[in-house]
């Protein structure tokens, strides 16, 4: 584990909002830096490497498979969680309590018809 990543697991390790997540989690042929199992949700810390050469492009592949089986994605860069780890890990866990799109309650409304 990168240095990032095993902050941001002395954080995650203690449940915060009730969610267990574990670290190093295989799904399929791909290592989830974290995965909470219960709301099917992907963690990955991403540090500047992820910014460089054909990176990019593997990591939105290794996003999609995530995707196609069931799991959320959330990208977390580095520097934050070097910054401040308990701040990250909160605000993680307030993603996963209210994403901006929940798939299972269908598309979101068109602009008037939430009314």
């Amino acid at each position: 584990m990168s240095k990032p990543e095993i902050a941001l697991w002395q954080e995650l390790r203690q449940r915060p909002g009730g969610l267990k997540f574990r670290r190093q989690h295989p799904i399929g042929s791909y290592i989830a830096d974290f995965c909470c199992l219960s709301i099917r949700l992907v963690v990955e810390v991403d540090g500047i490497v992820h910014d460089m050469s054909g990176r990019p492009q593997r990591d939105a592949g290794r996003d999609r498979f995530i995707k196609e089986n069931g799991f959320r994605v959330l990208r977390v860069s580095a520097s934050r969680v070097l910054a401040d780890a308990a701040g990250a890990a909160a605000a993680i866990v307030a993603w996963a309590e209210n994403p901006l799109h929940r798939p299972a309650d269908g598309p979101p409304p068109r602009a008037g018809e939430d009314k």
